[in-house]
């Protein structure tokens, strides 16, 4: 196994923008925000929870639901949004809180035709998952949500096929690095719990976010996993109340969004964010520079490092409370 760790200090803030509220999240059946994708000029986002697979899609200047696809799915716990190499969208079905799963799924929807399920099953037992990506070959990664200790990183070792569950196979751990951006439910703690993924539109860039922050992390030769190896760049994203949506727009924007339980809620952009890591892509992959922005004040709140010790009282507390859900 690949042990994949972050190192302990991303790289610096210097010239990171404030994330920037760009449009009023109000259709009750996105309370649950935590999916969120970019296909061309398609922004669509999905709810966790829910009877039946519902993506919707949203006009990226208003918010307003222009257009649902549906999937005739129940599904167990929806937490991520995904895209494939072919254009189709992938619901990480992979939420456990109470981990009592055999298996987990994905949920794929083609670009015509009919959703696809497709097993999965973890070689070490159930896992709590709210992050999905798939890489160039069509294969899922699987970053866990894990509580004080490192997130389990999984793949299988071929495109999932057919019902008969797939195998993941373990090919690393990922820790975040320490943060001290406010915001969240469980208060520090959610700074280091892995709460969505993305990549962008070329494939050269991958976010992984937690409840506060969103990694950006360079993908050497399009190999995903071996990206997370890396030292990430960090994009405060402060006083979400419960941030587990992220996307990139093609233009290098990254995208997030939050759970609010009641509506409404807000999808806020920062401008030019691939654009951070370019000095760390090959050449032929850096993205364009992002156009310069006007300048703004400085953000009330004050990224540091922090310690990474936490109380083994706290820890409890915060299992808990996240396992506080559905079914």
């Amino acid at each position: 196994m690949r042990l994949l760790v972050a190192g302990a200090l991303a790289a610096s803030l210097a010239g990171v923008p404030a994330p920037q509220a760009r449009c009023t999240i109000d259709d009750p059946r996105l309370g649950e925000l935590s999916g969120l994708v970019v296909d061309g000029d398609a922004v669509w986002a999905m709810s966790d929870g829910g009877r039946r697979v519902q993506l919707h899609r949203l006009d990226p200047s208003t918010c307003a639901v222009i257009d649902s696809r549906t999937a005739g799915v129940d599904p167990y716990d929806p937490e991520d949004l995904a895209r494939g190499p072919d254009g189709s969208l992938w619901v990480a079905d992979t939420g456990d809180n109470q981990l009592r799963r055999e298996s987990v799924a994905v949920i794929v929807l083609p670009r015509r035709g009919a959703a696809e399920v497709h097993r999965l099953t973890y070689p070490d037992g159930p896992h709590d998952a709210e992050a999905l990506l798939v890489d160039a070959a069509g294969r899922p990664v699987v970053i866990t949500k894990e509580v004080g200790r490192p997130a389990g990183v999984y793949r299988t070792a071929t495109p999932p096929a057919g019902e008969d569950p797939t195998p993941l196979v373990q090919v690393g751990e990922l820790t975040l690095p320490q943060s001290a951006t406010v915001g969240g439910p469980v208060g520090g703690v959610g700074s280091r719990l892995v709460t969505g993924a993305a990549e962008n539109a070329d494939g050269s860039v991958v976010a992984v976010r937690s409840y506060t922050d969103a990694w950006l992390y360079p993908v050497p030769d399009g190999d995903v996993v071996e990206a997370l190896t890396g030292t990430p760049v960090q994009v405060p994203l402060p006083d979400e109340p419960q941030g587990e949506a992220v996307a990139f727009e093609p233009d290098g924007t990254l995208l997030s969004g939050s759970e609010t339980r009641v509506v409404p809620g807000e999808l806020r952009a920062v401008p030019g964010a691939t654009a951070l890591v370019a000095d760390r892509l090959p050449a032929d992959t850096a993205p364009p520079p992002a156009p310069a922005a006007a300048e703004e004040p400085t953000p009330a709140w004050q990224p540091a490092v922090i310690g990474g010790g936490v109380a083994v009282g706290l820890l409890l507390l915060v299992a808990a409370a996240l396992a506080v859900r559905r079914r």
